[in-house]
């Protein structure tokens, strides 16, 4: 919604911004940017913490049109006094006034929001977050929750002394885990902030730019060395060296244009050629090159 509404600020998306401008025109999202300031607070129970890794988006919006009226109320009321004039709109009144109704109109707007300007591109997206998660999985393993910390972005700090995570964001917020455990959560849209702030009851959550949007929108050319599409054929190299992070079948299958059968096959020959490792993450399965899978498959491996 940020992003539709601001697209100046969001040159990374301005491609998908030209693609989806005629299927955004068709929608009347005022209400929902309404209840989106500029600087100030947006309604949690609109834009919740995810239910989890495997969540789908009805489940997601099912647990928004499950919101009780009365805490959607204080939260739209608090996003519409951060911004001059919107309490005393018409549409402000409004969601005011019936906020059982006002919940269920929002979240149909979510709904077609969705379903015509993200699920089309849902898998180029869920392979860019999934490789994210898969990263920074590693990174935890490996150099420890400090440095992960650290990496996410240059808004985030940590102070090991007082346990203390810092971000640096317009509104100031502080909030006590008390044991809660904390959510880290990749966007695609959130960049160049960090976003922060969920108060009870919903999980302690910080949304980080995920990394990679850079390229995000590009059309990929071929980037195959000839000579290994000569050695494993054209399609099975294009497999291999669309793996610059890890994915999964079906965002393969999407990004290369390909049937998911056809890349399942690829993967599991390359796989059994010590070219590709496979690892489970949640319910997804990512496949990743192995040293000797990227050796081959640089530019220049000619």
């Amino acid at each position: 919604m940020r992003t539709l509404a601001r697209p100046g600020q969001h040159g990374y998306h301005l491609p998908w911004l030209r693609r989806i401008k005629e299927a955004a025109g068709r929608l009347d999202l005022r209400a929902l940017q309404l209840l989106m300031p500029r600087h100030g607070h947006s309604p949690d129970c609109l834009f919740p913490p995810p239910l989890g890794p495997a969540a789908s988006f009805e489940e997601e919006i099912a647990a928004v049109r499950a919101t009780d009226p009365a805490a959607a109320r204080e939260e739209m009321a608090r996003a519409l006094a951060d911004t001059p004039g919107a309490a005393g709109s018409e549409a402000g009144r409004a969601m005011l006034d019936d906020p059982a109704r006002a919940v269920r109109e929002l979240a149909g707007l979510l709904e077609q929001a969705w379903e015509a300007l993200v699920a089309p591109e849902w898998p180029r997206l869920r392979a860019l977050l999934e490789a994210d998660v898969a990263f920074h999985s590693r990174r935890l393993a490996d150099a420890g929750l400090e440095t992960l910390l650290g990496e996410l972005s240059p808004r985030v700090s940590w102070d090991r002394s007082s346990a203390r995570l810092t971000i640096d964001y317009r509104e100031e917020h502080t909030r006590t885990l008390d044991g809660q455990g904390l959510v880290l959560m990749p966007s695609v849209f959130v960049w160049p902030d960090v976003v922060s702030g969920f108060d009870p009851p919903w999980q302690p959550t910080v949304v980080y730019p995920a990394r990679g949007i850079g390229g995000l929108w590009a059309e990929r050319g071929s980037r195959t060395p000839d000579a290994l599409a000569k050695l494993l054929g054209r399609a099975r190299a294009d497999v291999l060296c669309a793996l610059d992070e890890p994915a999964s079948t079906t965002a393969l299958a999407h990004r290369l244009g390909l049937a998911a059968s056809s890349v399942s096959a690829h993967l599991s020959v390359l796989r059994g050629a010590g070219l590709l490792v496979s690892r489970r993450h949640g319910h997804q399965v990512l496949y990743e090159r192995t040293p000797l899978g990227i050796a081959v498959s640089r530019p220049g491996a000619d």
